[in-house]
């Protein structure tokens, strides 16, 4: 992506960081969630989207960094700060062993995307009955709103710091999209008996996506326990963070490193929209989810990034 395509994204990150300065709690709320999906997509769009091996259970890295890092603060009284680093590093590594054990079988495509699957539910079927993690119960995390505890008094700073995770993310997948770790990722998506005769190191360079995708999730995952402080099972390892990371990069636009950003915001605000408008009618918003997947594969492959190009090229 070139500067002149990153404009528009760097736009709306610099008005989205106005909200904490002139937004209310609620603005606040809807925004700090969005962004905490947003990581979570660009967590999977490095893997999904560059790479080209889709996962089904990216819940396995959101929950092993939300739980890890509740579990440390919890159980262990170690910093928060601290234990979200190890979080991530935890995070990464669950990434790592499940890409090793998958695509050492071989297994890609729909078979990979079914096998990470199986791994988010077993990891969530034992965490709620570990009683390390509370079990059914969940932990909660003590209030202590200082930032030595990762902690604050004021949401909109909290707000600041997932935005600018957000934006170190998207510089990073700029810098890997247009470096040669991306061409790497792109040969392999592309046709991976072509980059092996190529040279590239196949194996390799999917165990990197997948412990790359899995460190930006299991950070998303941090971000949530410190957010709202309070984890179960079925949060932390449920297939909710897995469908709207997977839905928000088909709808903003898949292997674009803003697309993940434009559809986690836009799911979002159509989300609560919709909850507004049908109060009482429990799902709504999955079934508008449901309709946009649809019409976002038959109409806009793309997704709203490809349109925005698309536009900027009629206008230009």
């Amino acid at each position: 992506m070139s500067p002149r395509g990153l404009m528009p994204m760097l736009i709306l990150l610099a008005a989205l960081a106005l909200v904490p300065a002139f937004g209310s709690n609620t603005s606040i709320n809807f925004l700090v969630s969005a962004l905490i999906v947003a990581l979570a997509a660009q967590g999977w769009n490095l893997l999904g989207g560059f790479c080209g091996q889709f996962s089904f259970g990216h819940a396995a890295f959101f929950g092993t960094g939300a739980y890890v890092d509740a579990v440390l603060q919890a159980r262990y009284g170690v910093n928060a700060w601290a234990a979200s680093a190890v979080a991530i590093a935890a995070g990464a590594g669950v990434g790592w062993l499940i890409g090793f054990l998958s695509f050492r079988a071989g297994l890609r495509g729909s078979y990979f995307a079914l096998i990470t699957l199986a791994f988010a539910e077993v990891l969530r079927i034992s965490a709620n009955a570990a009683p390390i993690t509370g079990g059914a119960t969940g932990l909660l995390l003590k209030l202590d709103a200082r930032a030595a505890n990762f902690q604050f008094a004021s949401r909109g700073v909290f707000c600041l710091i997932a935005l600018t995770c957000v934006a170190l993310v998207l510089a990073l997948s700029v810098w890997i999209a247009r470096g040669r770790l991306g061409a790497q990722f792109a040969a392999v998506r592309e046709n991976e008996d072509a980059a092996r005769a190529l040279g590239i190191d196949v194996l390799a360079t999917k165990l990197r996506a997948i412990s790359l995708s899995a460190a930006v999730t299991a950070a998303a995952g941090c971000l949530y326990t410190q957010y709202f402080l309070y984890l179960d099972a079925n949060i932390a390892y449920g297939s909710w963070i897995s469908v709207e990371a997977l839905l928000a990069v088909i709808v903003g636009g898949i292997s674009t490193p803003a697309g993940p950003i434009f559809g986690a915001l836009a799911l979002h605000a159509l989300g609560e929209v919709t909850r507004l408008i049908a109060r009482g009618v429990t799902g709504i918003d999955l079934v508008l989810f449901g309709l946009i997947l649809i019409a976002a594969i038959a109409f806009a492959p793309t997704g709203l990034a490809g349109l925005a190009s698309r536009l900027r090229r009629a206008l230009g």
